[in-house]
């Protein structure tokens, strides 16, 4: 029932691209504020419309000098120019770190005699995320930097993402706009398309982020904004994503002592 509440909440919202991408600026400009004046926002970059508005929001706010992107390949990635390309337009420093190396050297320990595990899909899908995190703070820490989460309200919802991997960070300013309101707070940065309209993939399971959900992320926005799902069917498939990814959007339960 949490879903249904949301839903009625932000039944009558409506999205100004303009005046949130200003807020949004302001927010992070605030939220730095309370750092030292070199620290940066070190933000993994997939060439995808999340990560190069994120990385074009804190640009806006901090300038190019304290952003840094970090691109993290598993060995080949076809499409890596894409990111290489969004540093390049925003004029921010880029650093690559592959992690195809790091992820098949904890394989082989897992996969061992000495443990005997299988590595299943969930392992396959979940582990690289969470070494991209580690990369992350491992530059920020190196950088005096603090980590930009890019995860949107659409992804959230559904669970879409690994935890303690792109569900982690230090700041989040996209968290609360869905995929269709990501996308044309982009357009109003001046970014253009391609960073925008790629499509989600995740590289690892050779599905994209729709085929992977079982519906398009115009429908689940509408029926995260407006209640509206014309498929019964995919509406419970929505439903029950987000019964089943509770546990990512809750703090960690802990035991009190009383």
């Amino acid at each position: 029932m949490k879903s249904l509440v949301i839903i009625v909440i932000m039944n009558h919202y409506k999205f100004d691209a303009k005046s949130v991408k200003t807020e949004i600026i302001r927010w992070i400009r605030e939220y730095f504020d309370d750092a030292p004046s070199e620290t940066k926002a070190i933000i993994g970059i997939s060439g995808g419309k999340d990560s190069s508005v994120s990385a074009a929001l804190c640009t806006a706010a901090l300038g190019k000098e304290r952003v840094i992107g970090v691109l993290m390949p598993q060995g080949e990635q076809f499409d890596i120019d894409v990111s290489t390309a969004l540093c390049r337009h925003l004029g921010i420093r880029n650093i690559e770190i592959n992690i195809g190396a790091p992820v098949a050297s904890l394989y082989n320990v897992l996969h061992s005699a000495a443990t005997g595990l299988e590595l299943n899909d969930i392992v396959k899908f979940n582990t690289p995320a969470r070494i991209r995190m580690v990369s992350l703070y491992a530059v920020a820490a190196a950088m005096n930097g603090r980590v930009a989460n890019n995860c949107n309200l659409s992804e959230i919802f559904v669970g879409w993402g690994t935890k303690y991997g792109d569900t982690a960070g230090d700041f989040s300013p996209l968290s609360d706009l869905t995929v269709t309101e990501v996308k044309k707070i982009g357009y109003e940065l001046g970014l253009p398309a391609k960073f925008i309209e790629k499509i989600p993939i995740d590289g690892l399971c050779g599905k994209t982020d729709e085929e992977g959900l079982g519906f398009s992320y115009d429908t689940l926005d509408k029926y995260i904004r407006q209640g509206i799902c014309a498929d019964e069917s995919v509406r419970e498939r929505i439903l029950n994503l987000y019964r089943l990814s509770e546990h990512k959007r809750n703090p960690i339960p802990g035991y009190k002592n009383r």
